[in-house]
């Protein structure tokens, strides 16, 4: 359920293709991305992506029941994301829920088609946010708009998330691959220590 595409250029596309269940995802598929994520450290750069109209839904609910919802597999994921070395985007195609935010918040960068909602009800089903994603997402937006989304159970709307900084562009979506591509081409283009080296000094 997931996809793996490596371009010769170094860029890897990792694709959810779980749309009959809205990508929501199972131990083994995050298992798997971050198995991506930490192969990743060869790739000059790295797409996340997803099939149909959702990038993903958070944890399969049955999962998440079973303890999906507080396994450490998640911020191993985001930890293996945020410490790549090449440029890393979320192509968000589609509403971007729970859990599954904390991939996009680790990425560099996040392009969202206009369609797409964010929220992440993690307090209202009882349990805490997986503990970076928070942090990630405050840097991004601010501690009180976290908390608006954390705390207050708000949706999102693409167009407010990008005037929040949750999301940096809105792209249609059958634009959304090829924009992504196209931001990603300098640094595909250029001697990787280079690209490593403005990615640290933008920390």
């Amino acid at each position: 359920m997931i996809e793996l595409t490596k371009e010769e250029n170094g860029l890897w596309i990792a694709t959810i293709n779980r749309p009959d269940k809205a990508n929501s995802l199972t131990h083994a598929m995050l298992s798997e991305l971050a198995d991506i994520a930490e192969a990743a450290q060869e790739a000059s750069g790295l797409i996340l992506t997803g099939k149909g109209k959702v990038f993903s839904a958070g944890a399969d609910l049955d999962e998440a029941r079973a303890g999906l919802a507080t396994s450490d597999v998640w911020e191993r994921l985001s930890g293996n994301i945020a410490a790549l070395p090449g440029l890393t985007i979320a192509a968000l195609n589609g509403t971007l829920a729970g859990g599954a935010m904390g991939m996009a918040l680790a990425c560099d960068l996040r392009l969202s088609v206009p369609t797409a909602k964010f929220f992440y009800p993690v307090m209202k089903l009882g349990f805490l946010p997986q503990p970076s994603d928070p942090k990630r997402m405050a840097a991004l937006i601010g501690p009180s708009r976290a908390k608006l989304i954390l705390m207050g159970g708000q949706k999102i709307l693409a167009e407010e998330a990008l005037q929040f900084g949750l999301v940096d562009r809105l792209v249609a979506p059958e634009a959304l691959l090829e924009t992504a591509r196209d931001i990603a081409a300098d640094t595909l283009a250029a001697k990787p220590e280079i690209a490593r080296g403005i990615k640290e000094l933008c920390c």
